[in-house]
């Protein structure tokens, strides 16, 4: 097998590509799509670039026609809102994703209807009949646009102003510029002075009319927020005098408050928190000194009595008394006069001991009693305070409630006050957040027609037209153009393909051994010897769907290097209504198949020898009338026994298929069926229904030759080596 065998399909099938990216063929390989389409872009490249250079001329064309027009642009700054001039805690805000809807919204006011026809009426270009006729909007049948004595009509100024501003707006650019606040603010007109005009015009009554709508909402938010205040006010002072007129009837007396974050306070609440503190005081002092009487109760020498002055003054006269007497006692005996007069004097201390500390005892007793009166006292006014206290805070409930509308109507009011005030501040101000970057100069050169970009656009234009225009004829082309294709379309074995030669040097190709004619039809052969389990048929025929496709030249060729294979072949011409055979070996067309089915015996009389070509032939003889009838019998048969019981291969070159039904005859009668199909001149359908056809005549087709095959024309490229003539390919 040569490499004619192993072909990728062609991207006409590219439904079947599996989901690798690859088209599946006939046999175990795949082409990947990518190159299948750069397969079909190199088989109709003429296709492409005829149709890409066409759009080239037309843009061309088209550049040159167009008018020259004019760009002017103006840049000017949108900030988020304007500068606050009554808050200083911050001079602007910083923009950020929600800020995107107000940008959007002044865009669009930018491309608004209204600002249109505003700078129209001021530019006067809604009476002007060159503007209209400068935008080609001039239309005598449209009402408005009718001149009389080279005027408008004032009647239809409403509508002329419209379509002035529609006339505007549809040559108006509108450009942000990528994060940031300028916006580019373009004009486009074949007057570039025109043009620098307009742009500035609409850029200045947008900036204006952006102020007029800020002084507009602050003189409308003045007059109602003056009416709320009016109504905020009247509501406070009734809830004061409702609050002032509640506790006067309830005699509720409440202090002010202390600082600005403070609550008023009741009179009874504070007396009650003082109260509480004294109680608090007198319960410590009550138990301090009940400890006090206890303590000197219990042991006689209390901490008052040891700290008092006079007992603490007898007490040293008596120490100093009682050491006089030990002395003394050391000397003399207890009935001394001395010792008896200090004896009477250390008892009368002991008595002036004992009666202070009496009174220091009653002291601290009659001081508890006090402090427990005291305290029992301030318990009574407590108690009769938290009662009053109770009182007071039921009749708060109402007063709380008074005070609280009161609270929240001065802060409404408040507020509102202090909002009037900055609206004044800032309508008096007049801050506009809109204002102008660069004003737009009269341009010096044309925007429009740009050569190189419509020159660029008419290339891809012109490429995308031309692969669409190829994927189509790619699509609606039911010729052949690879020998794989006879496998997948027609489940035909490729025996081999048979490249196109000039007219007329077929016979000189076909005897040049060394020729590619004579390699395909030597590798035609050798398929051929794998097609039946003794190799090479011995008997078969050679069909086509139509006339001209090459049938004729593959029976001799078959023939040809069957003979120089060392093997006796004859040629027969089956086609008795067109024969050919004849005339390509220079032989004689007066008797032949025709004669031998019409009832001639002399089998050997109709043979001739083809010289140059080593094969014997038969000619198809005199056209019979009725060539089918001949053919459906039996003498068919005995002449291809015949014939082969003296040659070892009988090839019978058969009439076309379609048309016909000498084709089927034929190749009920041998033993195999070789089909020949011309290379972009024979169609898919047309094939399917020849090869259909001989197939329910039980005719046994072994496989399909491809001829006049162009290599450089089919998917990969065939080339044949040496000795191939390229000029035939064209």
């Amino acid at each position: 097998m040569n490499q004619d065998l192993s072909v990728a399909s062609r991207h006409r099938s590219p439904m079947g590509q599996g989901a690798d990216g690859y088209a599946a063929t006939g046999g175990n390989e795949s082409v990947p799509v990518i190159r299948q389409y750069l397969q079909i872009a190199y088989r109709r490249r003429i296709v492409i670039a005829a149709v890409t250079m066409a759009f080239i001329l037309l843009g061309v064309v088209v550049t040159l026609l167009m008018t020259p027009k004019y760009s002017a642009v103006a840049l000017i700054e949108i900030a988020r809102e304007s500068d606050r001039v009554t808050n200083f805690q911050g001079v602007e805000r910083e923009a950020g994703v929600a800020d995107q809807e107000f940008y959007q919204t002044q865009y669009g006011l930018l491309r608004s209807q209204s600002l249109a026809e505003s700078v129209a009426s001021e530019l006067k270009l809604v009476n002007d009949p060159k503007f209209f006729e400068m935008f080609r909007a001039q239309d005598d049948r449209i009402p408005a646009l009718q001149l009389v004595d080279g005027r408008y009509a004032a009647a239809g100024r409403a509508e002329r102003q419209r379509l002035a501003g529609e006339i505007l707006l549809d040559h108006l650019g509108v450009e942000p510029v990528r994060l940031s606040r300028l916006v580019r603010v373009s004009f486009t007109s074949p007057d570039p002075k025109f043009s620098a005009t307009v742009t500035n015009v609409w850029a200045e009554n947008f900036i204006r009319t952006n102020l007029e709508r800020k002084v507009q909402a602050t003189s409308y938010g003045r007059e109602v927020l003056q009416r709320q205040l009016a109504q905020l006010k009247q509501r406070l002072d009734e809830s004061q005098r409702q609050l002032v007129g509640y506790a006067a009837s309830e005699r509720l007396i409440n202090l002010p408050a202390q600082g600005n974050g403070g609550v008023e306070r009741s009179i009874v609440a504070d007396d009650l928190a003082a109260l509480n503190v004294a109680l608090a005081d007198a319960t410590s002092d009550r138990i301090q000194a009940e400890a006090r009487s206890q303590q000197a109760g219990r042991s006689g020498a209390s901490s008052q009595a040891l700290s008092n002055t006079a007992i603490n003054g007898l007490r040293q006269r008596r120490a100093e008394l009682a050491a006089e007497y030990e002395r003394l006692m050391t000397q003399f005996e207890p009935g001394y006069p001395s010792a008896r007069a200090i004896k009477s004097q250390l008892e009368e201390l002991d008595q002036s001991i004992s009666r202070e500390e009496r009174r220091v005892l009653a002291s601290l007793t009659t001081d508890y009693r006090q402090a427990q009166t005291r305290e029992d006292e301030l318990r009574a006014k407590v108690e009769a305070l938290k009662a009053s206290y109770l009182d007071v805070q039921r009749r708060s409930i109402q007063y709380n409630i008074y005070k609280q509308e009161v609270d929240s109507n001065r802060a409404l009011y408040d507020g509102l006050l202090n909002r009037f005030k900055e609206i004044g501040v800032a309508g008096g101000v007049g801050v506009n957040n809109i204002s102008f970057v660069d004003r737009a100069d009269i341009p010096k050169k044309p925007s429009s027609p740009r050569v190189m970009l419509n020159l660029l656009a008419a290339l891809v234009l012109g490429l995308g037209f031309g692969v669409a225009a190829a994927l189509l004829l790619e699509q609606i082309d039911e010729s052949i153009l690879d020998p794989e294709e006879i496998e997948r379309h027609f489940g035909l074995a490729v025996l081999g393909s048979v490249p196109k030669v000039k007219q007329g040097d077929t016979l000189d190709e076909l005897s040049d051994r060394k020729s590619a004619f004579f390699d395909a039809y030597l590798t035609i052969f050798t398929n051929l010897g794998f097609t039946t389990e003794h190799g090479v048929p011995r008997s078969l025929s050679v069909t086509s769907s139509r006339p001209g496709e090459g049938k004729s030249t593959s029976a001799l060729s078959l023939a040809t290097a069957l003979s120089r294979a060392g093997r006796r072949t004859i040629l027969v011409d089956g086609d008795m209504r067109s024969p050919s055979v004849h005339a390509l070996v220079n032989a004689k067309n007066d008797r032949g198949l025709s004669n031998y089915l019409a009832g001639s015996e002399n089998v050997d009389g109709l043979i001739d020898w083809a010289n140059g070509f080593e094969i014997a032939t038969m000619s198809a003889g005199p056209p019979p009338p009725n060539a089918a009838e001949l053919l459906a019998g039996k003498r068919m048969s005995s002449l291809v026994e015949a014939l082969l019981e003296k040659f070892d291969h009988v090839v019978i070159d058969s009439p076309p298929v379609m048309g016909l039904a000498d084709a089927p005859l034929i190749g009920s009668h041998v033993e195999a069926v070789v089909y020949v199909i011309e290379s972009q001149g024979s169609r898919l359908s047309l094939v399917k229904t020849a090869i259909g056809r001989m197939r329910l005549a039980n005719a046994h087709i072994v496989g399909g030759i491809l001829t006049k095959f162009k290599p450089r024309r089919s998917n990969y490229g065939y080339g044949y080596g040496y000795g191939q003539d390229e000029s035939a390919e064209a």
